[in-house]
């Protein structure tokens, strides 16, 4: 029985942020020494960005909004408010995400409807509260309330892998299941002002967003779609300090060390190899081999890093790149957004291998076959300054796809 991936929607906030004003906003904070403002401008400078979406209003130049618990602009200064109240911005921005994504991928889907989902299955590490986001999807979309929940919290980048393979074992269990498989991360939220490396990178990377996707075993028709074919988990035998997610007073604290592509660029072969071997088709291949790919971009040079290290060319890379370029590291939704890409670039019968990564240091990956009929090839399009109401994301290779609108 074949399980596929298909309608992978996604929702950003209305608030898009330069990367180019951030980065001036960031350097020119009195927190920071003269050292932690040259390192904040080489890492914006660095980071492959040019814009990135946020649920705080207020960090946009000219936003017009009072000082609020996130920023002063009387004075221009990054506030540091404590975990409490980001959470509770979370517990109110975060759903609406969910929804929005959520809403999109099971309007997209042909052939299912909100009374067919049988499973909602939700991930996201930047924010708590319950009932969760998986309870609001089943809300705010009217489905059965019979219906089966899961959260993948706290998990990091890698999370939307875990809630995929769930919806896998979910579906070849149950032939006739419909999973509804939502990510959405606030990563903005915990933003904050320090001399150190780690901050000052995340500061430079992190946005907020949401992506959404159907899997089911049903036979649905000949509709553009990813077979799930293989999935893999493995722990890198050095790193375990370098990349780190915890709970402080003052928000969420992220440990980016520096040293993570380096880790990423002698182990990402090795990490491969499990998933590659099961596969006859694919087994002695070069990573080349595989038509596409859909790498998490955590950041320009942990693509820079896996580019290399396996042999890719740099238009297996352009989906990541591209996803980086206009919406930053969104955390676990972000490979969702590449596979959206890849989905609609893939010709059928191709095969796709998308990885990410995160605390541990953890390489989580799958293998998929585009399947389902042909997609109108378009040329390649770039993103809208800002996304709001009526506003759409394009897809680089395909057919625009409606974004629900903002709030």
């Amino acid at each position: 029985m074949a399980v596929t991936l298909r309608s992978i929607e996604v929702a950003v906030p209305p608030t898009a942020l330069v990367q180019q004003q951030l980065r001036d906003l960031f350097a020119a904070q009195p927190g920071l020494s003269r050292l932690g403002a040259r390192l904040a401008t080489a890492a914006f400078n660095a980071s492959g960005i040019e814009r990135r979406h946020t649920v705080l209003p207020e960090l946009a130049p000219g936003a017009g909004a009072g000082a609020t618990a996130f920023f002063d602009p009387a004075t221009g200064r990054l506030l540091d408010p404590s975990t409490g109240v980001r959470n509770a911005v979370y517990a109110r921005e975060a759903d609406e995400l969910f929804v929005r994504a959520a809403a999109a991928s099971l309007a997209g889907c042909e052939g299912v409807g909100a009374g067919d989902v049988t499973h909602v299955v939700t991930a996201s590490c930047t924010g708590f509260h319950a009932p969760g986001p998986d309870y609001r999807i089943v809300r705010a979309l009217g489905l059965q309330p019979s219906v089966q929940r899961s959260h993948v919290g706290f998990m990091g980048c890698y999370a939307a892998f875990p809630a995929l393979r769930q919806a896998n074992a979910i579906c070849r269990a149950d032939p006739d299941a419909v999973v509804l498989v939502a990510a959405a991360e606030l990563c903005t939220l915990h933003v904050r002002v320090r001399d150190d490396q780690d901050t000052v990178v995340g500061a430079s990377l992190f946005a907020d967003g949401a992506a959404a996707a159907v899997v089911t075993g049903r036979d649905l028709g000949a509709a553009p779609a990813l077979q799930l074919d293989d999935f893999a988990s493995v722990l890198t035998p050095v790193g375990e300090d370098a990349m780190a997610w915890s709970i402080g007073d003052n928000g969420f604290e992220m440990v980016l060390g520096s040293y993570v592509p380096h880790i990423i660029d002698e182990h990402v072969e090795s990490a491969l190899a499990p998933l590659l071997a099961r596969d006859a088709a694919l087994r002695g291949s070069a990573h080349h081999e595989v038509e596409h790919w859909a790498v998490h971009p955590g950041g320009r040079s942990i693509l820079d890093k896996v580019e290399t290290a396996l042999g890719l060319s740099a238009e297996q890379m352009r989906p990541s790149r591209e996803v980086l370029r206009d919406f930053g590291n969104m955390s676990s939704a972000t490979v969702l957004f590449v596979l959206r890409d890849v989905l609609a670039r893939a010709a059928a019968g191709e095969r796709v291998c998308a990885m990410a990564f995160g605390p541990g240091l953890t390489v989580e990956s799958g293998l998929f076959t585009r399947v389902g009929s042909p997609v109108a090839r378009t040329a390649p399009g770039n993103a809208p300054e800002s996304v709001g109401e009526d506003a759409t994301v394009p897809v680089p290779a395909g057919p625009r796809r409606e974004l629900l609108g903002a709030r």
